[in-house]
């Protein structure tokens, strides 16, 4: 029942902007914590910002200061704005969220940075 579905990605330049949402549905969401994490071919999956229910945030420092995550409860929506782009950036971007012991993953959008 647990949905998450991303979108936003695309190809910008260096230094360019995106925002990606990842909508929500199956879960009462104001109740939870949402993160958004990324994953490079052949790299590990990491957490890249998280807010909490409350509304606190938390950045990699990799992207502290460039990204900021955001959420709309009326929406059923988390965001995370991109800003001053970096080709390390490059990845599948994927939301989460964990109901209980079970987590739960989008189908994740592809951001690429490049000139």
């Amino acid at each position: 029942q647990v949905q998450l579905v991303e979108s936003g990605g695309g190809l910008v330049q260096p230094g360019g902007s995106l925002r990606l949402s990842c909508a929500a549905s199956g879960f009462t969401f104001s109740s939870y914590g949402m993160k958004w994490y990324r994953q490079a071919p052949g790299t590990q999956r990491e957490l890249v910002a998280g807010i909490t229910s409350g509304g606190f945030t938390n950045y990699a420092d990799s992207v502290k200061g460039r990204f900021t995550i955001s959420r709309d409860n009326a929406e059923n929506t988390v965001y995370l704005q991109m800003n001053s782009l970096k080709p390390e950036d490059t990845a599948v971007y994927y939301c989460y969220v964990r109901r209980g012991a079970v987590g739960y993953w989008g189908q994740g959008t592809q951001v690429t940075v490049s000139s």
